[in-house]
């Protein structure tokens, strides 16, 4: 079969970070990806089409252009979001409407990108609408979950020095508490696989990471990778105001071994799956090829 008969592999949420580095993974074993999005005349859309891939108008509110838009595909990669003013109730409606969907279509196989320890009773609410799309989807399509855990260009805007020239990393939890980490070009090269190959793991369910680091190591990595002074810093969780989702995720973290993948069978995915330091190495630069492009 040529490349041009070959159906396609279906992207939702092909405008996102996760998205685009899944299509970015596909596109990079010759596989045609057709990006469901929202608006196709946006310029994220434009610049998806200008890379090949085939752009299709359905959105999570639509069950109707969604199962259109999943006609005849190979395989399915999704995501789901609890941004917005429903919070996780939200995402747990348009993750059913995407699972019913699939359904519908008869999609042949499903990659769904939850969260590392959503089937874990964490008491996270947006943990805990993952897990509920998982068991939506589980009970109509074949699928296989995607777990990640936390993802490192969640780092990228507290890598600016100050105005002393000092990087300081805050969050509300212990500097000495181990966080798996995870690239999100990783998180897209893990699900391709997972697209191209369903039977690549045992089980229905993988938690994928790349590296344990305790955030003193993050800011320790990151003065030596941008050569300027770098420090740790806890702030307490009321920083984060009324947000008891994200207090209760904090909380979580704190405790020590929350997530909880298995780094020797992210490698048996993504065998040079990136660690923090080759991650900072990169994001440095590509933030020095900018600067430079700007001049």
């Amino acid at each position: 079969m040529s490349f041009t008969q070959r159906p396609p592999i279906a992207v939702i949420g092909a405008t996102g970070q996760q998205g685009r580095s899944v299509i970015d993974a596909l596109h990079d074993a010759d596989v045609p990806v057709r990006a469901l999005v929202r608006d196709p005349d946006s310029p994220a859309a434009r610049a998806l089409r200008a890379a090949d891939t085939e752009v299709v108008q359905a959105d999570q509110e639509d069950g109707q252009s969604l199962a259109d838009g999943l006609a005849d595909v190979a395989a399915l990669f999704y995501m789901t979001t609890f941004e917005g003013p429903e919070g996780p109730a939200g995402e747990v409606r348009r993750g059913h409407a995407v699972a019913d969907a699939a359904a519908r279509a008869n999609v042949p196989h499903v990659v769904y990108s939850s969260v590392g320890g959503a089937e874990r009773d964490t008491g996270i609410p947006h943990f805990e609408s993952k897990f509920d799309v998982e068991n939506r989807l589980r009970a109509l399509v074949p699928a296989t979950i995607l777990r990640p855990t936390f993802f490192m260009e969640n780092l990228t805007a507290q890598l600016t020095p100050n105005q002393d020239g000092e990087i300081v990393i805050r969050m509300p939890m212990p500097g000495d508490v181990p966080v798996q980490m995870i690239a999100v070009r990783d998180i897209g090269r893990a699900a391709a696989q997972l697209l191209l190959q369903p039977s690549a793991i045992d089980g229905h369910a993988i938690e994928v990471a790349g590296d344990e680091p305790t955030l003193d190591l993050v800011a320790a990595q990151a003065g030596e990778t941008f050569g300027t002074p770098a420090r740790f810093e806890t702030i307490p969780l009321e920083y984060l105001g009324d947000d008891e989702d994200l207090k209760a995720m904090f909380r979580w973290f704190a405790e020590g071994s929350a997530y909880q993948a298995d780094l020797a069978r992210s490698r048996s995915l993504v065998p040079d799956v990136s660690d923090l330091r080759s991650w900072l190495v990169t994001h440095r630069q590509q933030e020095l090829a900018e600067q430079g492009a700007r001049r």
